[in-house]
């Protein structure tokens, strides 16, 4: 895939009259990472909702993957989302199922609904679920119930059912925040080798300023719903860093 990927023109977006967002122009190329950096509130949660469209903008225009959301119907989104790989602050795994269960749902865009029932009763691609869980180290957790597993560990098997689904654009909100600084610099590395290597794209926010530059490509500033800079990684240094936070106390 080549091209672009995620174009946003003009975006604003507020929550009962307080802007979240203020006319946002970003452009996200095949083959890019792209890190979103700023303080909490900033409006970074909000971009990646707008271009899962599951946020629809007051204003402006929102293109993913070569399509335009205001114009898609309900059918054609499903569609479009089956190519987006999400990870959430949330993660939304069902706890009580095993966690291959829950990494197997990046299947679900291309099983049927019987192959996806069966899998519930006796999971499919054993294999392919392992790999993936080996691959963000915690392969010994295929059988385990999910929600006794950690919160870091919850964390990678939802960064797993995204490696499972191979999508062409991931969009992760904080993929990051339960783990310590060596697991979470090892998940990014691998988040961003996933989607280079097949020229797609990744697009993340993330709290830990040093890791977006060390690891993404691009790194977008943003501050009360604007962007205050968008350079890129080997351009930003703690001048910019300092004046993004500063900026949050005034």
């Amino acid at each position: 895939m080549t091209g672009v990927v995620v174009r946003l023109g003009s975006v604003s977006v507020a929550y009962a009259g307080r802007p979240a967002l203020t006319d946002i122009d970003l452009t996200v190329q095949a083959g890019e990472r792209v890190a979103l950096v700023g303080p909490s509130g900033a409006g970074k949660s909000t971009l990646l909702a707008v271009c899962a469209g599951s946020l629809q903008p007051d204003a402006g225009d929102v293109e993913v993957l070569g399509q335009p959301l205001a114009r898609l119907d309900a059918a054609a989104l499903r569609d479009l989302r089956r190519r987006i790989g999400l990870i959430h602050q949330r993660l939304h795994l069902v706890g009580r199922l095993r966690v291959v269960h829950n990494v197997n749902a990046g299947h679900l865009g291309r099983w049927n609904s019987w192959q996806a029932i069966s899998s519930l009763i006796r999971p499919r691609q054993l294999d392919t679920a392992r790999i993936a869980l080996g691959r963000t180290g915690i392969a010994d957790k295929l059988l385990a119930r999910t929600d006794q597993l950690s919160g870091g560990e919850q964390q990678r098997v939802a960064l797993a059912r995204v490696l499972v689904q191979d999508p062409d654009l991931v969009l992760a909100d904080e993929p990051v925040a339960s783990l310590d600084p060596a697991r979470g610099d090892e998940v990014m590395r691998l988040l961003c080798e996933t989607v280079a290597t097949r020229d797609r794209a990744l697009l993340v926010s993330l709290h830990d300023f040093e890791l977006a530059v060390r690891r993404c490509d691009r790194v977008i500033g943003i501050q009360q719903g604007r962007i205050l800079f968008d350079r890129p990684s080997a351009e930003v240094d703690s001048g910019l860093r300092d004046a993004l936070y500063a900026l949050d106390r005034t």
